[in-house]
């Protein structure tokens, strides 16, 4: 078996000498998500790439950017904030089980967003940062055009709002901002957490909206999912392959495990050479999504 250092070195040049035409992709490679990037951390080299210099909206994916404008916004982690109610109307995602009045520390508001989506906590959060809400889009745009972010817009910040629009390569650079923050790689890798709110007191337990943080076959080291009507399933990931930090953008998948199996074709992959199909439901999505991008010229 070729070694993944090997392969990946072989990958990389293909890609390098690849044309832009995603419909014929550098390396042999079947993914049901409708967009996709692959990146090798340790050298930048993206091993694999998928319309992915489409904006398209990125659900709570979002996140991993309000993480960042949070930490470093160097408020403290152990500060206890009152849980505040959404300031306008939410629409679809909202349902939180935080009790609006009770308390929490920023950095178990920070942790239940990140590993459970927990959209409430995500507004509490950018409601105490300077100048509230409206600041803190700001500061997201801010370090957004700060990563070199060209296609990318946020709106909102927990992902709520289909106008967070990004593409996987702009995704790309968000990831691999967020991976040098331990606590963003702590927070999005655990698998379950009990939350301890005050006044009244009262515990909540979450659990990791990816299930490959818990899968002794994975050694992941950042995730985040996200899923909107409007964006599909989304997935960006770190995992350690052979050693190697690899990341993981995938975009507007089918059903709920259709990113989660498209993680795996990447992987096998990257280690042996060949991935797999798709087939089923999940195909036909793309394809038919596929088409429609076509038909408009994106």
């Amino acid at each position: 078996m070729l070694s993944l250092s090997l392969w990946l070195t072989a990958v990389a040049a293909l890609a390098e000498s690849a044309t832009a035409d995603t419909q014929r992709p550098a390396a042999p490679l079947q993914l049901a998500s409708v967009h996709a990037l692959v990146v090798d951390l340790d050298t930048g080299a993206t091993l694999y790439q998928k319309r992915a210099d489409t904006a398209v909206p990125i659900a709570s994916v979002t996140k991993l950017m309000t993480a960042m404008v949070v930490l470093d916004g160097g408020q403290p982690l152990d500060e206890w904030l009152a849980i505040v109610g959404w300031n306008q109307e939410t629409g679809k995602n909202a349902y939180s089980r935080l009790r609006i009045g009770s308390e929490a520390q920023r950095g178990e508001l920070l942790r239940i967003a990140l590993m459970s989506s927990e959209n409430l906590a995500t507004h509490v959060l950018a409601s105490y940062y300077a100048g509230g809400v409206e600041a803190f889009v700001s500061a997201m745009n801010a370090k957004a055009r700060s990563l070199g972010m060209s296609s990318t817009r946020f709106v909102d910040p927990a992902g709520l709002s289909p106008g967070n629009r990004s593409t996987a390569t702009d995704l790309g650079q968000m990831v691999r901002a967020a991976f040098e923050y331990s606590q963003i790689r702590e927070y999005t890798t655990g698998y379950q957490h009990v939350a301890q709110f005050r006044n009244p007191r009262y515990t909540l337990g979450y659990g990791n909206t990816n299930p490959l943080v818990a899968s002794s076959r994975w050694d992941m080291v950042l995730s985040k999912t996200g899923y909107l009507n409007e964006a599909g399933r989304c997935l960006a990931m770190v995992s350690e392959i052979d050693s190697r930090p690899v990341a993981m953008i995938l975009l507007n998948s089918f059903g709920t495990r259709t990113p989660l199996g498209d993680a795996g074709r990447v992987r096998r992959w990257l280690t042996t050479g060949e991935s797999g199909r798709v087939a089923g439901a999940a195909l036909e999505y793309e394809k038919r999504v596929a088409r429609t991008l076509q038909e408009q010229d994106i």
